[in-house]
């Protein structure tokens, strides 16, 4: 059942042709995701799906029943100030206010407020009178749920609890349809998580712009791509999505090289000599014609970001060594006896909550800050290149160019002279958007103009706080091969759970209670260590941390567990492409028709190797430690 149709939505913007004669059928319990890179109009979509901004021509159809709720990237003006009932409470309309006036006038009223009980009683009748005390009940129970604090001041929340208010916020009038535009951003991992769990269970229909590609994978049941204005549906998941996307690309472009060549050898031949014209075929020449008109109107992709990093003269072998580290703020220890080394090449995962000190603990190991309890030694020859979160490092109301190259027309990268427009366009950005100030420019934008001056400086230490908020997942992509192919150190910051997956070595991870602890690998590495952990299956309760730290760096390996470790990554390799198979085996349904006998001893086998694959991890893991 359609419960919101789009007919021939016609969309521009300046210049721009945002949406072309765009169709989309939204249907009951679907979960859409929109996807295109930044700038194509997946926010504008969503808008216009919400009815809260009108098409230069088409229709949109949507039964006057349907209820649609947005959770928006930005936080609305109208929740500051106020507890965290009043804003909930505000999804409700004129009912809502009622609701907050009665919320607020009760603990008046318990506070000793004896002018309340007169007002109160006013309210009361009003809520009677518009059947507000089941809507007041679906408030509480939707802070229950969430489990919010009702009077919690909304400017004193983390950004993951203010996300959580906000989302509150959109379900408490029970949609039949939810927006989300980039519900992920800022938030840590536990509250991404914790909201991929509530929008799995939600009954209605979810549409979501996201950049978090394991969010999209876990969620969508229907990928719907804006690019150059189109519409393209794709149903199944994100990788499927993907996989078709890379098929249908190939035989696009085959085909335009096709049409090309051929238009090609047409112009040649309408350029021949005088007696080919005098006896030429008119119809080929009207063909021509519109072949001509046809390749004019080819709408080109988007080009790829093209990202360099500039490296510096390589380090000394130890770059970070930090022995028995902590630091406390106003009270509160962020971090107590942590001890690490870092070397060439390492490249090191940061991840916790909001607020546990992440971003603390890179200064403190970039010595920017002091810790209170232990030291921080440097090695040689360091030269870091640092990424801030809050892009403080950004002019607002100078250009591009000067936030790039600080006046120059030119900059230098690896030796060579190169233009800045010529280089900013490697960024997507257009010789006009690279002279706009970067106050006009969005997020994702912002993101983009601070990698490109951050690649410009030479380094051997990248320091990545946060680097993938509102990037479009192409950028992103190429942002994390560069970062692999990167030779030199890696301090990442990120709740992005693929990136820590494609690129860490290593992560260090706050758990609560001023406790922090590396772990080998990346964020499934570190899942799978902890569950082990919570088993006792790697270690008792009251041994010592999985950390590379100074002490167990001087360690050497007996020559019997050398050769093990030489020999694990292989063995470990053969068992995941062995699990590959049999996954893909145990997917395809003509198994299950055809050699129904089969799939008991395919289980069996996959229990075997997953069992060994732990096995060889725990292994690896304890010899890692010891070297």
């Amino acid at each position: 059942m359609s419960l919101i149709r789009l007919r021939d939505i016609d969309l521009t913007i300046g210049n721009q042709i945002v949406l072309d004669r765009v169709a989309l059928n939204v249907e009951q319990g679907e979960r859409i995701a929109l996807v295109g890179r930044n700038g194509a109009g997946k926010t504008t979509l969503l808008r216009i799906i919400e009815g809260a901004l009108a098409a230069d021509s088409g229709e949109r159809v949507a039964d006057p029943s349907v209820r649609i709720a947005r959770l928006e990237q930005e936080v609305p003006r109208s929740a500051a100030g106020r507890n965290v009932f009043d804003v909930v409470a505000d999804g409700l309309g004129e009912i809502g206010t009622l609701i907050q006036r009665h919320h607020d006038l009760s603990h008046a009223l318990a506070s000793g407020d004896e002018t309340a009980l007169a007002k109160l009683d006013r309210v009361h009748h009003a809520l009677e009178a518009a059947g507000g005390w089941l809507l007041n009940q679906r408030v509480e129970a939707t802070l229950s749920r969430l489990k919010l604090d009702p009077d919690t001041p909304f400017d004193s929340l983390s950004g993951g609890q203010r996300r959580r208010t906000l989302l509150a916020r959109a379900l408490v009038i029970e949609p039949d349809v939810l927006l989300l535009d980039e519900p992920t951003n800022h938030l840590d991992l536990t509250t991404i998580e914790w909201l991929e769990q509530e929008l799995l269970k939600f009954n209605g229909t979810v549409i979501f712009v996201t950049h978090d590609r394991v969010f999209l994978q876990h969620l969508a049941t229907r990928i719907v791509e804006i690019d150059r204005g189109w519409l393209t549906d794709w149903p199944g998941d994100y990788a499927n999505y993907l996989r078709r996307r890379e098929e249908r690309l190939a035989a696009k472009q085959a085909e335009q090289a096709r049409f090309d060549k051929k238009l090609a050898a047409e112009e040649v031949w309408i350029r021949q000599g005088i007696k080919a014209r005098r006896t030429r075929n008119e119809g080929r020449v009207r063909a021509l014609e519109r072949m001509r008109q046809e390749r004019g109107q080819r709408r080109n992709l988007v080009g790829n970001a093209r990202l360099h990093i500039a490296e510096a003269e390589r380090s000394g072998r130890s770059v970070i060594e930090a022995e028995g580290i902590s630091f406390r703020y106003d009270g509160t220890t962020l971090f107590s006896n942590f001890s690490t080394t870092i070397l060439r090449g390492d490249k090191i995962g940061i991840i916790g909550p909001n607020g546990c000190g992440k971003s603390t603990l890179l200064r403190v190991l970039l010595g920017d800050l002091q810790p209170t309890g232990g030291t921080v030694k440097h090695g040689t020859r360091l030269e870091i290149a640092y990424f801030d979160q809050f892009r403080a490092q950004l002019e607002e109301e100078r250009s591009v160019i000067d936030n790039v190259a600080h006046g120059s027309e030119r900059i230098t990268l690896g030796g060579q002279s190169r233009h800045i427009i010529s280089y900013l366009q490697d960024f997507l950005f257009t010789p006009e958007r690279a002279r706009s100030a970067v106050r006009s420019l969005s997020g994702g934008e912002r993101n983009r103009v601070l990698l490109a001056r951050l690649f410009t400086q030479p380094a051997n230490v990248l320091v990545l706080d946060e680097p993938t908020n509102d990037l479009d997942v192409e950028t992103l992509e190429l942002l994390e091969e560069r970062l692999t192919e990167f030779g030199g150190t890696v301090l990442l910051v990120s709740h992005d759970r693929a990136l820590l997956d494609n690129v860490v070595t290593s992560t260090m991870v706050f758990e609560g209670d001023g406790e922090l602890r590396e772990y080998v690998g990346g964020y499934e590495d570190w899942l799978r260590q902890r569950k082990a952990q919570a088993t006792g299956s790697t270690r008792t309760a009251n041994s010592a941390p999985v950390v590379k730290s100074a002490t167990a760096a001087a360690r050497k390996l007996s020559y019997k567990e050398q050769r093990q470790l030489d020999q694990l990554p292989g063995r470990i390799e053969s068992l995941e492409t062995e699990q590959a198979s049999l996954h893909q085996q145990l997917g395809d349904p003509a198994l299950y028709r055809e050699q129904s006998a089969n799939v008991t001893l395919l289980q069996q086998r996959l229990s075997v190797i997953e069992e060994e694959l732990a096995l060889a991890y725990q292994q690896w893991e304890a010899l890692e430690s010891k070297q």
